[in-house]
Formats: C-alpha cells, structure tokens, sequence
C-alpha cells in the first residue's frame, strides 16, 4: 500500500498536471479499504470468463455429444465424470481436461479455451505439452495414440495405463 508522504506527492503531481483535487489524502483506511474491495470486485464481474465445468457442458453441447461417450472416449471414469458434472467448483487435473479436449475433439484454440477455464496451458517448453500440441495440430485425438506418442518420449499417459 502506498505510504502518505508517497500519496502526496502523487497529490500534488495530480493538482499540478490537471488544475483539480481529485483525492482527498485524509480518507480513513477503512475508506481506503471498502474503495478498493469495490474496485475489486468490479474488476472481477468484469472479466470473469466462464468457468470449467461451463466451458466443458457448454462444448459438449456444441459437439452434440452425451456425457457418457465424452467420457468414455476420454478414458475417464463415471464418477469422477460425474463428479466435475455436479461440483461447478471442482477443477479437474491438466491432464484430465487434456483427455476430455481430445475426446471432444477439439482444436487447439477451442483446447486453449478450456484449458485457459480450469486454470492450465499448454507450453512450449515442456515436452508433454508439445506433444499434445502436435496431436491437436494433427487431429489425432484418439486417446491410445496419444498416449503412445507421450511413451515414445518416456512420458506418464493421460489418464489410465497405457495399452
């Protein structure tokens, strides 16, 4: 938080280049407090983007696909399925919305986009991020397949055990 000698100077930068007092330096820190929980909490409604479990229901939907063969195609059991379904909340591991992007065979914006809504990306600096990347690019989205691409690099499947 700034400290007052630093609020005015800030006043006096502010008097100086617009001819107006436009903060009043002497606002309790209560005051302080509630304006910036308001600035806060505006930001927020403003740019909140639809959350994980909206993103995923919503491009189910688009696809016109049911929940069980999303799912099923993704590797993912019923009851965590069920789990992200009926907990909007809950976040599911990267390498579980990985798996659903692919069975919802997505491209790489619209995975980005769901990625992006459970908190996750996918970088170009670690190996099992490139290799879904050149999956997506490839549109191989067959679970299997990609699980073996990341073996061939030594890396841990996305969801169950490799076949």
């Amino acid at each position: 938080m700034l400290d007052g000698k630093l609020l005015i100077e800030l006043q006096e930068y502010v008097e100086l280049h617009l001819n107006t007092l436009v903060f009043n330096i002497r606002k309790s820190e209560s005051m302080e407090e509630s304006i910036f929980s308001a600035d806060i909490e505006d930001f927020i409604k403003m740019n909140r983007k639809p959350t994980f479990n909206q993103t995923l229901f919503h491009l189910i939907d688009k696809k016109g696909a049911t929940d069980s063969s999303i799912y099923k195609k993704a590797g993912i059991d019923r009851r965590h399925f069920s789990k992200i379904r009926s907990n909007p909340e809950y976040r599911p591991g990267k390498n579980t919305v990985i798996a659903l992007a692919l069975a919802l065979e997505l491209n790489k914006r619209e995975s980005d986009k769901l990625l992006s809504s459970a908190g996750y990306s996918l970088s170009d600096s670690e190996t099992l991020d490139l290799v879904i990347q050149f999956c997506l690019e490839k549109k191989i989205f067959d679970i299997h397949s990609v699980n073996q691409a990341l073996d061939y690099f030594s890396l841990k499947p996305l969801v169950g055990v490799l076949e």
